[in-house]
């Protein structure tokens, strides 16, 4: 790991005078459990760091108003996983934190902090003899002609198929929740589901937010689908294993027939992925294992597979599927 300056800001406005006193390329350090482990391995190489975990005022987890959910930026993952409000009414975003990571990762990193993780691309990890447009722009893609195993099947470009790793943000955006940021040009709010963007021709940018910006606040509106809801994670080994494939699934019934329905896929994208003419399928019909079927079709239907991940299209459908009877039996 090459030296690096330290700051330890006191305020939102002090971390932004910092990172803007320390120029381009400066990181912020939250529970670094992303950041340290890059910078160990060379991937992130800061010349500046500005630790913001002593802003107390970003570790809330507020239930009690009665339109959302707010969570801090730096509330820890393994706090909002246990909370018992976000466990009774929202088991799919309580689910998504504790299928994530081990129970030491989850003590530490932060819900903000969680969303802006990087690829676990080997490509992108290891570094040199392997090219990597996401690390180094013009580089290459080594994945392309590589091990694609565990690479996009949605979302890809000739400069990259990496998989966005997450799964906090992945249920998040099955609820449609909203990002507050704040940033040199003032606060401003946005979809959870706006913050990644796919690669397109420059991989190495991941999200919309702009230079100094930084997330403060996550909020998820209150909606009657949080009960009926489920984050379905499939796995090479249960613990401590990113996604193969994931599902964050929630249905509202009348009677027996789909009133709503939510669908957003994990490891399976370059970036979350919400899975919207799949939901449609479902509104207005008769739950029943064909219909979920369907669903599951629906939502893979669109898979660009590799040489070697295109097994995850049955398997992905077979996982709406599942994720959706899940839910089916919450109502």
């Amino acid at each position: 790991m090459q030296p690096f300056d330290y700051v330890r800001a006191t305020s939102v406005a002090d971390a932004m005078r910092a990172v803007e006193a320390a120029g381009p390329g400066t990181r912020l350090l939250a529970g670094g459990t992303t950041l340290y482990d890059l910078m160990k391995l060379g991937v992130e190489t800061p010349d500046h760091v500005v630790d913001i975990n002593g802003l107390r005022v970003l570790e809330t987890i507020d239930t009690s108003q009665p339109g959302e959910l707010a969570f801090g930026a730096l509330a820890r993952m393994s706090d909002v996983a246990a909370d018992p409000v976000i466990m009774r009414d929202y088991p799919a975003l309580s689910e998504s934190l504790w299928r994530a990571a081990s129970q030491q990762l989850r003590n530490m990193a932060s819900v903000g902090g969680n969303l802006l993780q990087r690829t676990r691309c080997a490509y992108f990890r290891n570094g040199p003899p392997f090219a990597c447009n996401k690390r180094a722009s013009g580089s290459g893609c080594a994945a392309k002609e590589g091990i694609d195993r565990g690479h996009a099947l949605f979302g890809g470009s000739e400069a990259c198929i990496a998989v966005y790793p997450g799964d906090w943000a992945v249920a998040l955006v099955a609820f449609d929740a909203q990002l507050d940021v704040e940033g040199p040009r003032g606060p401003r709010s946005l979809p959870v589901e706006a913050l990644h963007i796919p690669p397109g021709a420059t991989p190495d940018v991941e999200t919309t937010l702009a230079p100094g910006e930084i997330i403060v606040r996550i909020r998820v509106p209150k909606t009657a689908l949080g009960r009926a809801s489920t984050y379905h994670k499939i796995r090479d080994r249960e613990s401590y294993a990113f996604a193969l494939v994931s599902v964050a699934a929630a249905l509202r019934m009348e009677g027996d027939t789909v009133a709503e329905a939510r669908l957003a896929l994990g490891g399976v994208a370059t970036r979350p992925w919400r899975a919207r003419e799949a939901e449609a399928t479902l509104v207005g019909r008769p739950f029943t294992p064909d219909t979920a079927r369907e669903a599951g079709e629906a939502a893979f239907a669109g898979a660009r597979p590799g040489r070697m991940n295109g097994f995850k299209v049955e398997l992905g459908i077979r996982a709406v599927a599942d994720a959706l009877s899940i839910a089916r039996e919450r109502n």
